[in-house]
């Protein structure tokens, strides 16, 4: 549904170039949940501008629903027809709301259909029916400065949604947010995805966003996508950065003849006693480090620290049982040498989400 090769954005600013997006390829395929997380100055908002075209790209391709939109770009500054007929399908949902505050709630969600010709009647009509979609129906004649913040980002998304587009964007948009409001605003974007058939896509540096609603997620530093994948991809991958920072475990030992494993449980195992197996069945003493538990997309995902005795090589048996049991077993130590940044990764978009 989107797809981005060699996506690139640089900014010329005071004789010098900065490269906000680089050579980004990206997919996100119809009808899924994708989140984009990194800490701020990552890109992650040149990257979205860019897939809609609100920023031309310096170099690469947007394409959305099979249309090619650098295609239709053409040179100048202004989009053309066919780039607008394009960008009507696109959705866009804004961190500060940006809602027209001499405008009635219903003005403000019929604004784009007004833009697109539509008659009033016409108007009116989309504009209650996506206000019920939302749950703001008896809001209407509000005006921006009689709602809360939730309130307000409900009003952006109903207008986000008024061209019936195929294609959600939202740019950070629960981080002004508090924390239940947070969770309304994440559940209504999952039930509307699933209502209406759409593709979303979103910009975050919130790992529980990511948490909650997200199929699918990248990581970006620097401009450049990182890692990628589903979550349960990411959370099955050894040495993820986004698997140790949604479900950060900690717990060292401090005996070089224990083995300290992280294992992964996805779905049903979690609800297995697979640990207390593992303790009987070998007769071996374990301890349990640390510990995460947490549904991810509806999916239950949970992440263990365990010790076991003797080195890693005299656990092959052991760890070939975890295995059998549809777990995902790594050596905590090969871990930390493989990716040193995984274990800076969760703190830092932690403290940057908390802000």
């Amino acid at each position: 549904m989107i797809t981005t090769s060699g996506l690139t954005k640089t900014y010329r600013t005071r004789g010098r170039e900065v490269t906000a997006v680089d050579d980004v390829d990206l997919t996100v395929r119809e009808g899924e949940v994708y989140g984009v997380i990194g800490q701020s100055g990552a890109g992650k908002s040149s990257l979205i501008r860019c897939i809609n075209l609100l920023e031309r790209p310096t170099s690469g391709t947007v394409t959305v629903d099979g249309t090619d939109l650098t295609a239709l770009a053409g040179r100048g500054n202004r989009a053309g027809r066919e780039l607008r007929r394009a960008r009507s399908r696109i959705g866009m949902v804004f961190q500060h709301f940006n809602l027209l505050s001499t405008r009635t709630v219903q003005d403000n969600i019929e604004l784009p259909l007004e833009i697109l010709g539509h008659s009033g009647a016409a108007r009116s009509r989309k504009a209650l029916e996506l206000l019920d979609l939302v749950g703001l129906a008896d809001k209407a004649k509000a005006y921006p400065a009689q709602l809360s913040g939730g309130q307000k980002q409900r009003v952006g998304i109903a207008r986000a949604l008024a061209g019936d587009p195929k294609v959600l964007l939202s740019d950070e948009a629960t981080s002004a947010l508090d924390p239940e409001t947070t969770r309304s605003i994440l559940q209504l974007l999952r039930d509307l995805g699933q209502q209406l058939g759409l593709t979303v896509l979103l910009i975050t540096h919130e790992m529980d966003v990511v948490k909650s609603i997200c199929d699918s997620a990248a990581l970006m530093e620097q401009g450049r996508i990182i890692e990628s994948g589903t979550v349960p991809e990411l959370l099955a991958t050894p040495g993820s950065q986004l698997a140790s920072a949604l479900f950060p475990v900690s717990g060292e030992s401090g005996d070089p003849e224990r083995t300290v494993l992280d294992v992964t449980f996805l779905g049903e195992s979690t609800s297995r006693p697979v640990i207390s197996q593992l303790s009987r069945t070998y007769n071996i003493d374990i301890s349990i480090l640390g510990a995460a538990m947490d549904t991810v997309a509806g999916r239950q995902v949970g992440r263990m620290r365990i010790e076991l005795p003797g080195r890693y090589e005299d656990n092959v048996v052991p760890i070939g049982f975890l295995r059998e049991q549809g777990l995902h077993v790594e050596n905590a130590a090969d871990a930390a040498g493989e990716a040193p940044s995984a274990a800076e990764a969760a703190p830092a978009l932690v403290k940057e989400g908390a802000k």
